[in-house]
């Protein structure tokens, strides 16, 4: 059974630095959390927050991506479409390329979670598996366990089939 959380249900909490705004869908309910899945809206260059011991793997959904400085000089390239995982420890400073962008993003403490993003671009049919299965539509017909799934909603469950239709594209999210 899959849960639909619709973009109206994302709970949008302006960042602190002013360079960007936080979508929340989902997190895990313990304190302290093992878990989020966002999307976050970045409009300006500037310091990613900093997560201590967490992993995180952010996906470019919309613009054309993000260059992630790091100490030393080295630059972590967020394009769109292709999860990128690096650590939370890590303090990065974000370049947009060619303008702002918007990134799905999960962190997770890898001492208790196993994660894992891919995209799935359709036709497909894919089985959520045994763990926690989040599902963002991006694009077409996307169907979990037979209910649809709106553009721009996440679906999260376990159990069932993920249909992509032919023109479809998703975000899956793996947790275990």
């Amino acid at each position: 059974m899959f849960r639909i959380v619709t973009p109206d249900d994302f709970k949008t909490t302006a960042w602190k630095n002013g360079g960007g705004v936080t979508h929340e869908i989902l997190r895990d309910e313990g304190e302290p959390w093992r878990w989020r899945i966002s999307i976050a809206e970045v409009s300006t260059d500037g310091p990613f927050s900093a997560f201590e011991g967490q992993t995180r793997i952010l996906t470019v959904i919309e613009g054309e991506g993000l260059d992630l400085h790091a100490p030393g000089g080295g630059v972590l390239r967020a394009r769109p479409f292709r999860p990128l995982t690096f650590s939370g420890d890590a303090p990065v400073d974000s370049h947009m390329v060619n303008g702002p962008v918007r990134n799905l993003n999960l962190i997770y403490d890898p001492r208790y979670v196993k994660a894992s993003v891919e995209v799935i671009d359709g036709p497909a049919t894919i089985e959520s598996g045994p763990g926690q299965t989040g599902v963002l539509c991006m694009d077409g017909r996307v169907t979990l366990a037979e209910d649809a799934l709106p553009c721009g909603a996440f679906g999260s469950g376990q159990g069932g089939c993920i249909d992509v239709g032919q023109k479809g594209r998703c975000v899956v999210v793996r947790l275990a």
